[in-house]
């Protein structure tokens, strides 16, 4: 089963697919969106899922340090509803606190520079919800 984990922002949503036999994530791209239009990165995430086949959407959740659900959170709630009923497919959500910090540590210890940080970040970032998924499943 072919899994897509989205780390979901106000502005992109960084993009990672598993391997066939889900157990490894690649970062594939970062798709660029409107929050305020929910329908904004339909077409683009449509083609993704169809493209690879996959099966079911991992998101990232991100909680407060103490746990609770703030904005973001909720937003991210209200996308994974949005994925099920547009794409047809089954979405989870998945704690993704420090996801974007190690993310960009590991860019960090790659010597990556800032201004190509900040374009593979949020993929980097749906690369570490979708293997955190992963791993937990195996």
């Amino acid at each position: 089963m072919k899994m897509i984990g989205l780390d979901v922002g106000s502005k992109t949503i960084g993009v990672a697919v598993s391997d066939a036999f889900g157990w490894t994530a690649q970062g594939l791209t970062t798709i660029r969106w409107n929050e305020e239009d929910i329908d904004s990165a339909d077409e683009e995430l449509g083609a993704i899922i169809r493209e690879h086949e996959v099966n079911k959407a991992v998101i990232g959740l991100p909680k407060n340090m103490n746990g609770t659900i703030g904005e973001r959170g909720k937003a991210s709630e209200l996308y994974a509803k949005h994925v099920e009923k547009v794409h047809q497919i089954p979405a989870v959500l998945w704690d993704e606190r420090l996801t974007t910090i190690a993310a960009e540590r590991v860019l960090l210890e790659a010597d990556v520079s800032r201004k190509k940080r900040k374009k593979v970040i949020d993929k980097m970032a749906a690369v570490m919800i979708l293997q955190g998924y992963l791993d937990q499943s195996k």
